[in-house]
């Protein structure tokens, strides 16, 4: 029997993401089981944001529809995250939030203002008030790449720029491979939050033209205290296992800054909305009027009609 969203645990109070390859995952009650090579290992689904399937993984369609029922969105990536092919559906059924964000994207004014605040974010100190956008992105930028610096000099690491060439992954150095595998689960945290939430992954502000537009804009306010130190981190442990590595240090990092419960709280107040994770949609949608206004759905509107 399917559970009420009320019922499931918060989006903030979930566990962050999993990530596995080479196994077999079949249902198992109501929780789903990874079968790999040295045993068979239970999951508690209803306690995940995040499933990611790397290679060498098979799913079978019932313990599918025991993730999807239970709230926790499925990633189908490349080996070790480091490529998005794939997503399900979250467990949000209205359309109240993903209307407000086409509402602010979609006016100049307010589009700008939601911009504003996604920098304010990230100088919790500063009012952006006075600034041109072109010289706040000039002030993000020295951010940034006063952060590499730190880090490079903190794990005795050389840094010399920001290098991700994705045909020529082999010939990137460790530490870019190590900030694009970072990153990439990072993305898919904030996709699985975005979609629990009810907005939709694609209208971003800052970065836009992208199908996961809005993901990279959440994910930025993180980057700095998350994926770079955590990438710095695993690349000083040698690149024996550097993706494994990367992928502890982030889980680590992520629980540290308690991501899931900010995520949720930032984009209330980016959107100065109540970001309400339960599904308050009906079971039959409104219908449009040409004046703005709505009726209820679910009725035919020609009986008694010549």
């Amino acid at each position: 029997m399917k559970k009420d969203l009320k019922e499931l645990p918060k989006l903030r109070d979930s566990i962050s993401y999993l990530y596995m390859e080479h196994a077999r995952i079949d249902q198992d009650a109501a929780a789903i089981m990874f079968e790999v090579s040295d045993g068979r290992i239970p999951v508690p689904v209803a306690s995940l944001t995040c499933l990611m399937l790397g290679p060498g993984t098979t799913i079978t369609h019932a313990a599918v529809k025991t993730i999807t029922e239970n709230g926790c969105l499925i990633v189908w990536c490349g080996e070790n995250a480091s490529r998005f092919y794939a997503s399900g559906m979250g467990e949000t059924r209205s359309a109240k939030n993903v209307l407000l964000q086409a509402e602010l994207c979609m006016n100049q004014e307010k589009h700008l203002s939601v911009v504003r605040k996604m920098y304010e974010i990230r100088f919790p100190k500063m009012s952006t008030k006075g600034f041109t956008l072109e010289q706040i992105r000039g002030m993000e930028g020295i951010r940034v790449r006063q952060a590499y610096q730190t880090f490079s000099k903190q794990y005795g690491i050389k840094w010399g720029k920001r290098d991700y060439k994705q045909k020529e992954w082999d010939n990137t150095d460790a530490i870019n491979r190590a900030l694009s595998e970072a990153n990439a689960i990072l993305y898919s945290l904030c996709q699985a939050a975005i979609i629990s939430l009810g907005y939709s992954t694609a209208l971003g502000f800052i970065h836009t033209g992208k199908a996961l537009s809005f993901v990279y804009d959440i994910a930025d306010l993180y980057k700095v205290e998350t994926t770079i130190p955590a990438a710095f981190e695993a690349t000083a442990k040698g690149t024996e296992d550097l993706s494994k590595n990367v992928r502890m240090n982030c889980r680590k990092y992520f629980a540290s800054a308690r991501i899931l419960k900010r995520i949720a709280k930032d984009i209330e107040a980016i959107f100065s909305v109540d970001a309400s994770e339960e599904d308050d949609s009906k079971n039959i949608g409104d219908i449009w009027n040409e004046d703005g206004t709505t009726i209820s759905g679910g009725i035919n509107y020609g009986r008694g009609v010549e």
